[in-house]
């Protein structure tokens, strides 16, 4: 065999045994490749999943409320003085002379009543003082006689005591009839009802001819109603929190529902300085003057008082608040970006917004519009703040 023939042989070999070598270090070197390609994409995966298993929240930064607190109460508006007029005697109304919306001064007449009855009454009482009083007149002169008498013995000492005690029985029952009889003038009197003060007629209740029973009592009948209206007072309960900024004198700004866009002056006049635990408020008098007339007694009103608030609240807008078993909560992202639930305690409710007093810090960053997935220590990822949230 030639030499030739036998370097070919030996060249092929050599080329057998290198691929031999290379194929294993090549496919290890793909899975190599594959295995990291592979990682690599679960790693992506992985990221994305967490980016997209965090929670997006808008959140919102507590604003100062005012230092001067706005208090507006309801109230209705009343006569400062209201008096229904009843009969003191029985009879028939034989007149009236003043009707609704009547002004009257104090003492005049409002209507008088027939009393036939009482005045046979009185005609009868004042003849037996008449009677009583020639007895007692002829009582006087024989106790007289008879103690001149008994000077000279001419009579008993008997017959004198029993003059004497006939004389005292006769002034008894003559003073009996007096006080009978002043009664009755009394009573007749009241024939004419009269107003009490000076106002005005607000109900008539009755007419010529109708049966009056004297007293307010079981058949008593309201004949009129008489109210004073130059001054009105307006009832308020102020909440316990407020109890201790309203005062005597305090000034408070009224609306009438009559007078729409139109505030009266009106004074705190006095208050009740005592909480009622059943409504935990405090019942307050607020006088409003009406020298014209023109505000009505039975009107609803509205008192508005300007009180300095005893801390500054924070104002939220009311899509933060969450209702739970645990209270009023707001849920926070701390620096961590984790989701903290806090109880808050609410002043006033003022629709859109809440006034907060305690509970919350001025930087703290509140989530608008949580949604109930939301738990405590969920990690979240802040959007832009929304600035225009809180109302000024």
């Amino acid at each position: 065999m030639s030499s030739t023939t036998q370097d070919s042989r030996a060249t092929a070999g050599a080329r057998r045994l290198l691929w031999f070598l290379l194929l294993p270090v090549s496919l290890g070197t793909l899975a190599m490749f594959t295995l990291r390609a592979r990682a690599d994409a679960n790693a992506r995966v992985d990221a994305v999943t967490k980016t997209l298993a965090v929670q997006h929240v808008s959140v919102v930064h507590p604003k100062r409320g005012d230092s001067v607190a706005e208090l507006d109460l309801p109230g209705t508006t009343e006569a400062f003085t209201e008096s229904p007029i009843f009969a003191r005697t029985n009879g028939y109304l034989r007149s009236w002379t003043k009707d609704i919306g009547a002004q009257v001064k104090a003492g005049e007449l409002l209507a008088q009543i027939e009393t036939p009855e009482l005045d046979q009454q009185l005609s009868q009482a004042q003849a037996m003082l008449v009677q009583s009083d020639a007895n007692l007149k002829l009582a006087k002169i024989t106790a007289s006689r008879y103690q001149d008498l008994i000077a000279s013995h001419s009579v008993a000492q008997q017959e004198v005591d029993q003059n004497n005690q006939n004389l005292a029985m006769l002034t008894a029952s003559r003073d009996a009839a007096s006080a009978e009889t002043q009664r009755l003038e009394q009573l007749q009197a009241f024939e004419k009802v009269c107003a009490p003060f000076d106002g005005i007629v607000t109900a008539r209740n009755t007419d010529i001819g109708d049966l009056i029973n004297s007293g307010s009592a079981i058949g008593g009948k309201e004949l009129f109603r008489v109210a004073r209206i130059d001054t009105l007072r307006i009832f308020v309960n102020v909440p316990e929190d407020y109890s201790g900024s309203v005062s005597p004198g305090m000034h408070a700004s009224v609306h009438i529902a009559g007078y729409p866009g139109r505030a009266f002056s009106a004074t705190v006049a006095r208050s009740a300085n005592a909480v009622d635990p059943s409504s935990r408020t405090m019942r307050t008098e607020i006088d409003i003057p009406n020298g014209t007339g023109k505000l009505l007694p039975g009107a609803y009103a509205n008192a508005t008082f300007q009180l300095r608030a005893p801390m500054v609240p924070l104002v939220l807008p009311s899509n933060t608040l969450i209702f739970q078993t645990a209270g009023m909560q707001v849920g926070i992202v701390d620096r961590d970006n984790r989701v903290a639930f806090r109880n808050i305690t609410i002043a006033r409710d003022l629709g859109t917004t809440v006034e907060v007093i305690s509970g919350l810090q001025a930087n703290d960053s509140v989530i608008a519009n949580p949604s109930d997935s939301l738990t405590e220590g969920t990690q979240v990822s802040v959007q832009h703040p929304q600035s225009n949230a809180v109302g000024n």
